[in-house]
């Protein structure tokens, strides 16, 4: 046989046992659901969700997460611990730490000495919420807020712990918050994602696309990241010397061939390539729509601060999420990077308040006049606390802060969130929990929840297991629900 006839046929060998595969397949999934890539299909382009769901009342409609990457010391901003005053310097009690374990940065020292925070905590709002001088902003809304103090997590180095905090395992590869609130609900406006992550603080710690992935979720429920420079999407624009038509025209002919295809296969991400495709021709005209601040008015900035002009800052972030949810964007994480104070921790915390506290409230107190906070929930907080004792050298003026997951802070504002109240208590160190601990996988339980969605219930079936974001575990937090 000639070898360009043998290379035909081994080809054309390739292709029908591929087929035939495929066909075999499809012939098992017909006799399951006779109908499955239509309803497929109809439901990628709809942007339903999952049938059944919501399967509880909807207290919230949308979600904004306010990611302060790299963990905010609870001792410097919220968990006020006066005593720790007199003892300053002194070694943290074995009785205290109780053996956990320590990471690389401070395993090596001989000393732990108490760091007290140098900065002055007031009293706030009819709530008597404790906050530090560093957030004057948010102390105007402290009755706005639910704290919860007694957070507590499993990792003790960033990154798996920024992973456990958005897709429920240390390792990565699960879905995150938002695609599977994506996945379970899905879309509210046909113009814009979903769900839309943005980043903006110092370059010091690296922040990965997965943490917004669909992990072994159809890719069409991952986040859409949202640029500072350039089109805010990638790819956004049209290339040069092609038109709106021509692109459109292309668009049409891509689909009709993935369709075909689609219907050969049964293959979820084709579907999820023919809504993308469509998706980003949409935003050529949402997104500018929806970055253009020009008609702002001056209050707009007043509230938010001058940064939120400026593309890429946290102010402008904020911003931007408002504008987000008034369109019906489902999730909205902003990730800020900074807040890894190992050392020089009231000069950079200072820092990092400064760039954060003004838009921060601004943002909750925007959406309550709007009306939209009562359907819209917002949680802010890191990947985990900040220990009492010092890194380095302790001084009257200078400390650092390593990694604590034992105990901290976040809160939470907004749909079925009881304001003005406190969860939780931690002992004279903010260093372990005394009063109705919090674990990660409890608030993810209550943030579903709260958007009507059982945790339990919304699971995707991956290698023969059905996942879901809590895993095995999670237990509502009662005392946050309004």
């Amino acid at each position: 046989m000639p070898a360009a006839t043998e290379h035909l046929f081994a080809e054309t060998r390739r292709h029908f046992f591929g087929r035939g595969a495929q066909a075999i397949g499809l012939a098992a999934l017909a006799t399951l659901t006779a109908d499955a890539p239509t309803a497929f299909a109809k439901n990628a382009a709809t942007g339903a969700g999952v049938a059944g769901f919501p399967n509880l009342p909807v207290r919230a409609k949308r979600i904004i997460s306010l990611f302060q990457s790299g963990a905010p010391s609870q001792i410097d901003l919220f968990d006020h611990k006066p005593g720790l005053a007199a003892i300053s310097g002194t070694e943290l009690p074995d009785s205290i730490r109780q053996g956990q374990r320590l990471t690389g940065m401070t395993s090596s020292q001989a000393s732990f000495p108490i760091a007290p925070s140098k900065f002055k905590f007031t009293q706030h709002g009819n709530s008597g919420a404790w906050i530090s001088e560093l957030l004057p902003h948010t102390s105007k809304i402290a009755d706005d807020l639910c704290f919860i103090k007694s957070m507590h997590t499993e990792a003790i180095n960033h990154d798996p712990a920024i992973t456990f905090m958005q897709t429920g395992a240390q390792l990565a590869g699960r879905p995150s918050l938002g695609a599977w609130l994506s996945y379970g609900l899905g879309s509210e406006n046909a113009d814009l994602p979903a769900f839309v992550a943005m980043i903006s603080g110092s370059l010091d710690q690296p922040l990965y696309d997965r943490l917004w992935g669909s992990g072994f979720l159809p890719t069409r429920y991952a986040g859409v990241k949202f640029r500072s420079q350039g089109d805010p999407v990638l790819y956004l624009s049209n290339p040069p010397g092609i038109s709106g038509k021509l692109r459109r025209d292309v668009l049409d002919d891509l689909s009709a061939m993935n369709e075909l295809k689609f219907q050969e296969t049964g293959d979820p991400e084709i579907a999820t390539r023919i809504v993308q495709y469509e998706m980003a021709y949409r935003m050529q005209t949402s997104v500018p729509e929806l970055t253009d601040i020009s008609g702002e008015p001056a209050s707009t900035f007043d509230l938010y601060g001058e940064d939120a002009r400026t593309p890429g800052t946290f102010a402008w972030n904020c911003l931007l999420a408002r504008r987000l949810c008034e369109r019906g964007v489902r999730f909205v994480q902003l990730f800020h990077r900074g807040w890894d104070q190992h050392v020089l921790l009231p000069k950079n915390i200072a820092i990092q308040c400064r760039m954060t506290d003004q838009p921060t409230a601004a943002l909750v107190q925007d959406l309550k006049q709007r009306g939209l906070l009562e359907d819209t929930l917002v949680v802010w907080g890191g990947e985990f606390g900040r220990t009492v004792y010092c890194q380095g050298k302790l001084t009257p003026d200078d400390y650092g802060r390593d990694h604590h997951p034992r105990c901290y802070t976040i809160w939470l504002a907004g749909a079925g969130i009881k304001p003005g109240t406190t969860v939780g208590e931690t002992d004279d160190f903010s260093y372990n929990i005394t009063r109705d601990p919090v674990h990660v996988h409890d608030l993810n339980a209550t943030i579903l929840h709260l958007l009507g969605i059982d945790h339990s219930k919304l699971t995707f079936k991956f290698q023969g297991r059905h996942y879901r974001l809590t895993d095995v575990h999670g237990e509502l937090v009662q005392g946050i629900l309004g």
